[in-house]
């Protein structure tokens, strides 16, 4: 008798105590209308300070086929749903938001073109039902990283997905301290194919996402994924460097010219000191984001630090 193909799915969360029980509900109706598939769902905890970790312990005494990671403390958006990917054992992994942003309806459809061959398919937002400023913003923003990148970004796609054991081992092996999936899946992976989608509102809570950690996501995949903060510094500097080297030339030829009549005034001087030390500071502030993420990598420190696992010492059985 062939063994099923198991389908991990991994749910990142923090403070999600509204959806973690309607998620797993979801999911295991979900997959319970797949038989062909064997599979696990992998909730990891980014130290939730509401009632999630509770209700994630019951979910998980009701069902062995759920597994849970709690987390020392909050290690951030991008490395703990990295490492719950490198955590799973199915054949594929599937991660989806535990705010029901990501459709479960899609999984089939995921799982349809994988079986097809693909190594990795991508869920991409062709619309958003989200704040119409936020949408447009993002979509200025992808079609700018994906102008500046030596890499083929994928715009508007945010991780959820289906990813092939094989790409989950490439994922192991990085020893990335900073990884921004939707940039590795973009520079690593193999045969990929899109699936367009609309992306709904949560179904309840507060999004844990602010401007903050929206800038922090752009500087990370910026500095990650492309040289063009650094050249763009340059040019600039290159180009008030010149016109600082005009503007200095005329001033010192209508001087000699005129001299006892040019008068220049200290307004002139104001601006221009005023001017170039704003945007040496802005330049400098842009400089540290690349040195700040040179450290994060040479301290090499890990992608989270466990407090506990359940259910990952049960062997999992057909119900």
């Amino acid at each position: 008798m062939n063994k099923k193909k198991k389908v991990s799915i991994m749910v990142p969360c923090y403070n999600e105590q509204e959806n973690v029980v309607p998620i797993s509900e979801a999911i295991v109706d979900q997959m319970e209308a797949l038989p062909q598939y064997d599979y696990e769902i992998l909730f990891i905890d980014n130290c939730s300070t509401d009632n999630t970790r509770a209700l994630l312990r019951e979910i998980c005494a009701k069902n062995h086929r759920i597994k849970a990671i709690f987390n020392v403390k909050n290690f951030g958006q991008f490395n703990s749903p990295y490492y719950g990917l490198c955590q799973t054992s199915g054949d594929c992994a599937i991660p989806i938001c535990a705010d029901f942003q990501d459709p479960i309806e899609l999984i089939p459809t995921f799982l349809q073109y994988w079986e097809e061959g693909y190594q990795i398919v991508c869920g991409v937002k062709s619309s958003s039902r989200e704040n119409r400023l936020m949408y447009g913003l993002r979509s200025i923003y992808y079609k700018l990283l994906k102008k500046f990148s030596s890499i083929d970004q994928i715009e508007h796609f945010t991780g959820f997905g289906l990813y092939d054991r094989s790409f989950l081992d490439v994922l192991r092996k990085l020893d990335d301290p900073t990884p921004f999936i939707r940039g590795i899946v973009a520079e690593l992976g193999g045969k990929r194919k899109i699936v367009p989608y609309e992306q709904p509102r949560r179904r309840a809570g507060k999004t844990h996402n602010n401007w903050y950690s929206l800038f922090d996501a752009a500087m990370l995949s910026v500095t990650s994924y492309t040289k063009a903060g650094m050249r763009i510094m340059e040019f600039v500097g290159f180009f008030f460097a010149l016109i600082s080297l005009i503007i200095g030339l005329v001033y010192l030829i209508l001087k000699l010219i005129y001299w006892n009549e040019f008068v220049a005034g200290q307004a002139p001087m104001i601006i221009v000191v005023s001017l170039l030390g704003s945007i040496i500071i802005a330049f400098m502030g842009f400089l540290g984001e690349y040195i700040s993420a040179i450290n994060t990598r040479l301290m090499h420190r890990p992608l989270v630090i466990e407090e506990e696992r359940i259910n990952f010492d049960t062997e999992d059985q057909e119900d």
